[in-house]
Protein backbone atom coordinates (compact mmCIF):
# COMPACT_ATOMS: atom_id res chain seq x y z
CA UNK A 1 0.00 0.00 0.00
CA UNK A 2 1.18 3.51 -0.75
CA UNK A 3 2.43 5.01 2.48
CA UNK A 4 2.85 8.55 1.25
CA UNK A 5 -0.07 10.85 0.62
CA UNK A 6 0.53 12.40 -2.78
CA UNK A 7 -2.83 13.81 -3.80
CA UNK A 8 -5.91 15.40 -2.41
CA UNK A 9 -6.37 18.75 -0.80
CA UNK A 10 -5.48 17.81 2.77
CA UNK A 11 -9.08 17.87 3.97
CA UNK A 12 -10.45 15.77 6.77
CA UNK A 13 -12.07 13.52 4.13
CA UNK A 14 -8.67 12.83 2.55
CA UNK A 15 -7.19 11.86 5.89
CA UNK A 16 -10.15 9.62 6.64
CA UNK A 17 -9.79 7.93 3.24
CA UNK A 18 -6.12 7.17 3.85
CA UNK A 19 -6.97 5.59 7.21
CA UNK A 20 -9.73 3.51 5.65
CA UNK A 21 -7.36 2.19 2.97
CA UNK A 22 -5.48 0.31 5.65
CA UNK A 23 -8.62 -1.72 6.36
CA UNK A 24 -8.60 -3.06 2.80
CA UNK A 25 -5.55 -5.17 3.61
CA UNK A 26 -6.73 -6.34 7.04
CA UNK A 27 -6.63 -10.13 7.54
CA UNK A 28 -10.30 -10.06 8.53
CA UNK A 29 -12.70 -10.18 5.59
CA UNK A 30 -15.28 -8.40 7.75
CA UNK A 31 -12.90 -5.48 8.27
CA UNK A 32 -12.16 -5.35 4.53
CA UNK A 33 -15.89 -5.30 3.71
CA UNK A 34 -16.54 -2.60 6.30
CA UNK A 35 -13.70 -0.55 4.84
CA UNK A 36 -15.16 -0.84 1.34
CA UNK A 37 -18.53 0.32 2.65
CA UNK A 38 -16.99 3.20 4.62
CA UNK A 39 -15.04 4.29 1.51
CA UNK A 40 -18.25 4.16 -0.52
CA UNK A 41 -19.97 6.37 2.02
CA UNK A 42 -17.03 8.78 2.06
CA UNK A 43 -17.38 9.07 -1.70
CA UNK A 44 -15.42 11.57 -3.75
CA UNK A 45 -12.63 12.24 -1.20
CA UNK A 46 -11.77 8.52 -1.35
CA UNK A 47 -11.35 8.38 -5.14
CA UNK A 48 -7.79 9.69 -5.55
CA UNK A 49 -6.39 7.72 -2.59
CA UNK A 50 -8.02 4.54 -3.93
CA UNK A 51 -6.62 5.12 -7.41
CA UNK A 52 -3.17 5.73 -5.92
CA UNK A 53 -3.49 2.48 -3.99
CA UNK A 54 -4.61 0.63 -7.10
CA UNK A 55 -1.63 1.99 -9.04
CA UNK A 56 0.88 1.63 -6.22
CA UNK A 57 0.46 -2.00 -5.26
CA UNK A 58 1.07 -5.33 -6.95
CA UNK A 59 -1.12 -7.17 -4.44
CA UNK A 60 -4.08 -8.31 -6.55
CA UNK A 61 -6.31 -8.91 -3.54
CA UNK A 62 -5.73 -5.33 -2.39
CA UNK A 63 -6.33 -4.11 -5.94
CA UNK A 64 -9.58 -6.05 -6.00
CA UNK A 65 -10.91 -4.38 -2.86
CA UNK A 66 -9.81 -0.94 -4.10
CA UNK A 67 -11.61 -1.57 -7.42
CA UNK A 68 -14.75 -2.72 -5.61
CA UNK A 69 -14.72 0.43 -3.50
CA UNK A 70 -14.22 2.64 -6.58
CA UNK A 71 -17.08 0.91 -8.37
CA UNK A 72 -19.34 1.41 -5.37
CA UNK A 73 -18.44 5.10 -5.18
CA UNK A 74 -19.86 5.35 -8.68
CA UNK A 75 -19.92 8.36 -11.00
CA UNK A 76 -17.43 10.42 -8.97
CA UNK A 77 -14.79 7.79 -9.76
CA UNK A 78 -15.34 7.61 -13.54
CA UNK A 79 -13.35 10.59 -14.83
CA UNK A 80 -10.42 10.10 -12.46
CA UNK A 81 -10.26 6.36 -13.26
CA UNK A 82 -10.23 6.93 -17.01
CA UNK A 83 -7.53 9.57 -16.57
CA UNK A 84 -5.48 7.18 -14.46
CA UNK A 85 -5.86 4.45 -17.10
CA UNK A 86 -4.39 6.84 -19.66
CA UNK A 87 -1.48 7.61 -17.34
CA UNK A 88 -0.71 4.14 -15.98
CA UNK A 89 0.07 1.52 -18.61
CA UNK A 90 0.36 -1.42 -16.22
CA UNK A 91 -2.03 -4.09 -17.53
CA UNK A 92 -3.05 -5.27 -14.07
CA UNK A 93 -3.85 -1.71 -13.01
CA UNK A 94 -5.93 -1.21 -16.15
CA UNK A 95 -7.71 -4.54 -15.68
CA UNK A 96 -8.86 -3.61 -12.18
CA UNK A 97 -9.71 -0.03 -13.21
CA UNK A 98 -11.83 -1.40 -16.07
CA UNK A 99 -13.60 -3.74 -13.65
CA UNK A 100 -14.36 -0.80 -11.37
CA UNK A 101 -15.67 1.25 -14.31
CA UNK A 102 -17.80 -1.64 -15.50
CA UNK A 103 -19.37 -1.99 -12.07
CA UNK A 104 -20.31 1.72 -12.05
CA UNK A 105 -22.72 0.86 -14.85
CA UNK A 106 -24.78 3.25 -16.96
CA UNK A 107 -23.36 6.48 -15.47
CA UNK A 108 -19.94 5.53 -16.90
CA UNK A 109 -21.08 4.79 -20.47
CA UNK A 110 -20.64 8.19 -22.12
CA UNK A 111 -17.17 8.76 -20.64
CA UNK A 112 -16.11 5.23 -21.58
CA UNK A 113 -17.34 5.65 -25.15
CA UNK A 114 -15.36 8.88 -25.34
CA UNK A 115 -12.28 6.96 -24.17
CA UNK A 116 -12.73 4.48 -27.04
CA UNK A 117 -11.20 7.20 -29.20
CA UNK A 118 -7.89 6.95 -27.33
CA UNK A 119 -4.72 6.64 -29.37
CA UNK A 120 -3.67 3.73 -27.14
CA UNK A 121 -5.03 0.43 -28.53
CA UNK A 122 -4.52 -1.39 -25.23
CA UNK A 123 -6.47 1.31 -23.38
CA UNK A 124 -9.30 0.95 -25.90
CA UNK A 125 -9.40 -2.79 -25.22
CA UNK A 126 -9.82 -2.30 -21.49
CA UNK A 127 -12.46 0.39 -22.06
CA UNK A 128 -14.31 -2.03 -24.33
CA UNK A 129 -14.23 -4.68 -21.60
CA UNK A 130 -15.77 -2.20 -19.16
CA UNK A 131 -18.54 -1.41 -21.66
CA UNK A 132 -19.17 -5.13 -22.20
CA UNK A 133 -19.51 -5.58 -18.46
CA UNK A 134 -22.06 -2.77 -18.35
CA UNK A 135 -24.01 -4.47 -21.13
CA UNK A 136 -27.47 -3.30 -22.16
CA UNK A 137 -27.16 0.35 -21.01
CA UNK A 138 -24.18 0.73 -23.37
CA UNK A 139 -25.81 -0.75 -26.48
CA UNK A 140 -27.79 2.25 -27.72
CA UNK A 141 -24.99 4.81 -27.09
CA UNK A 142 -22.51 2.51 -28.86
CA UNK A 143 -24.93 2.02 -31.75
CA UNK A 144 -25.12 5.81 -32.22
CA UNK A 145 -21.33 5.83 -32.66
CA UNK A 146 -21.38 3.33 -35.54
CA UNK A 147 -21.66 6.30 -37.88
CA UNK A 148 -19.07 8.43 -36.07
CA UNK A 149 -16.66 10.52 -38.15
CA UNK A 150 -13.73 9.11 -36.13
CA UNK A 151 -12.90 5.75 -37.77
CA UNK A 152 -11.21 4.44 -34.61
CA UNK A 153 -14.25 5.19 -32.48
CA UNK A 154 -16.55 3.75 -35.15
CA UNK A 155 -14.50 0.55 -35.32
CA UNK A 156 -14.26 0.23 -31.54
CA UNK A 157 -18.01 0.72 -31.13
CA UNK A 158 -18.61 -2.03 -33.68
CA UNK A 159 -16.13 -4.43 -32.06
CA UNK A 160 -17.53 -3.75 -28.59
CA UNK A 161 -21.07 -4.49 -29.75
CA UNK A 162 -19.75 -7.68 -31.34
CA UNK A 163 -18.04 -8.69 -28.08
CA UNK A 164 -21.30 -8.15 -26.18
CA UNK A 165 -22.79 -11.10 -28.02
CA UNK A 166 -26.55 -11.44 -27.56
CA UNK A 167 -26.82 -7.95 -26.11
CA UNK A 168 -24.95 -6.08 -28.82
CA UNK A 169 -25.24 -8.17 -31.97
CA UNK A 170 -28.87 -7.32 -32.81
CA UNK A 171 -28.05 -3.59 -32.79
CA UNK A 172 -24.98 -4.19 -34.94
CA UNK A 173 -26.91 -6.34 -37.46
CA UNK A 174 -29.74 -3.79 -37.60
CA UNK A 175 -27.24 -1.01 -38.31
CA UNK A 176 -25.68 -2.99 -41.16
CA UNK A 177 -29.12 -3.79 -42.56
CA UNK A 178 -30.10 -0.09 -42.57
CA UNK A 179 -26.90 0.87 -44.35
CA UNK A 180 -27.61 -1.67 -47.10
CA UNK A 181 -31.08 -0.27 -47.81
Amino acid sequence: MAKKKTAGDGTKGDEQAFRLLEGLSDPSIDVRHKSVEALRLLGKPAVVPLIELLAGTTDNELRWYAAVALGKIGPDAVGPLIGAMEEHRDKDFRRYAAAALGSVGAPAVDDLIGALGSGDPEMRGFVSLALCRIGEPAVEPLTRRLGDANPVLRSCASLTLWQMGEKGLPALVENVRKRQE
